[in-house]
Order: C-alpha cells, then sequence, then structure tokens
C-alpha cells in the first residue's frame, strides 16, 4: 500500500521515513514485518530507515512480540516527538477558547487561571534562587525562565543588571489578552528579587522583551 507522506513533507526526513512513521502512526505499535507490508522495502533497507529514525529520537524500541515460533520481533512505535511532528489544533482552540471567554465578559476567569498557572511555578523556582544573590541569582532565574522557553540572558552590571527574554513561549495567548505578562512579570521579579520596569515587548514588535531594575526592593521572605 502506498502511504502519502504529504502530511510530514518539509521535515528533512525522505519518503520512507515519512511513510514508516505514518504507518506507526496508524498502526499505534508494530514490528518490521508489519511496517512492510505498509512500506514494501526491503528489509535490510527498512531496518536502517528504523535505526535512524530511533536514532533521531522519533521512534522508540517498545518491548517485543513472539509474532511466530521463533527469534521474538521488536515492536516500534512513535516517541513523543515523532508524534509532535503531526499536525495539531491545540493552539488554534486554545485561541478560540480565550476569545470567547472574552466575548462573554469572563475575564476575571482568564485572570484566575494565568494567576494560578504562575503561583504553581513558583514555589520550586524560588527554591532553585533561595540563598543566591546578585549575578549569581540572575543567571539561575535565567536558567529558569529558559527552560521555560524564554530564551533569557542576563545583560548590564552587577550593579544595574537587564533581563532579555528573546522569545515568548505564549505569543499566540499574549496577541489575544496581554494578562498573563503581568503575572510572568512579576514572578520574575520575584526570582530576580527587585521590582522591574519593562523598557522592550515582544508584543509590540521589539526584539524581545527587556527589564531593568525599578526600585530597590528589600529581601523577599524565604519559603519555608
Amino acid at each position: 500500500m502506498r502511504i502519502d507522506p504529504t502530511p510530514l513533507a518539509g521535515l528533512g526526513l525522505g519518503d520512507t521515513q515519512q511513510a514508516v512513521l505514518l504507518t506507526l502512526k496508524r498502526l499505534g505499535a508494530a514490528t518490521q514485518a508489519q511496517v512492510a507490508r505498509e512500506v514494501p522495502f526491503a528489509p535490510a533497507t527498512l531496518r536502517e530507515h528504523l535505526q535512524s529514525l530511533v536514532a533521531r529520537g522519533l521512534v522508540q524500541r517498545r518491548g517485543s512480540r513472539h509474532a511466530k515460533p521463533g527469534r521474538p520481533e521488536v515492536v516500534y512505535a512513535l516517541t513523543e516527538r515523532g508524534n509532535a511532528l503531526f499536525p495539531s489544533r491545540a493552539s488554534d482552540v486554545l485561541h478560540e477558547l480565550i476569545v470567547y471567554l472574552i466575548d462573554v465578559g469572563e475575564t476575571t476567569l482568564l485572570e484566575r487561571f494565568f494567576a494560578a498557572r504562575v503561583a504553581a511555578r513558583r514555589p520550586a523556582a524560588l527554591e532553585r534562587v533561595r540563598g543566591l544573590t546578585g549575578p549569581e541569582r540572575a543567571q539561575e532565574a535565567a536558567r529558569i525562565l529558559s527552560e521555560e522557553g524564554f530564551m533569557a540572558l542576563v545583560g548590564g552590571t552587577p550593579e544595574e543588571p537587564t533581563l532579555r527574554l528573546c522569545h515568548c513561549p505564549i505569543r499566540d495567548v499574549v496577541s489575544i489578552t496581554r494578562i498573563p505578562c503581568r503575572y510572568e512579570q512579576e514572578l520574575v521579579a520575584e526570582l530576580l528579587e527587585r521590582p522591574l520596569r519593562r523598557v522592550e515587548y515582544l508584543p509590540d514588535g521589539d526584539a524581545s522583551c527587556s527589564y531593568v531594575e525599578a526600585v530597590a526592593l528589600s529581601p523577599a521572605p524565604e519559603i519555608l
């Protein structure tokens, strides 16, 4: 059976590798022999493609199966990364949900959600900067924010540090409402242990969201 690889076009994968991924997506998990029924290539060629996809983290070996007497066959399945290659409408649905809540006057619900979202991340983040001061604290804060997708960079001087967020992982949401920005900025200020003034803003067309210190801030209480 010929499988149209179009849904995965443009990802730097050959037609055969795309066909293998599509087959595993359809079957959920399969042995090499089962994949071969859908992608009719020589066993050695197909095995090479499967091994390549495993090496790229797109396919994983998931146990084995005794399909017939003799040596068990390895079962292959898509990894989370492999599944992520397929089209998703999740961002579109989220966009529609936020627009709907705003249209029906439920902005308070959005406020509560984004406040709760930051509150859930706050304890672990503050624990990581506990006891750190100055540049050391700023660098750890940048690492935390970068892990969350903000591509944070620390600049300036130890006396007047700056923080640049070069990417916004929730840009689609911010294009509809700026509510999450306020709560994110509050968390950043807590991580740096100082109030911040924003001097650049990605949604306004700037290259980053950049912050400088506003005024001195007394040390935040430790989390017990």
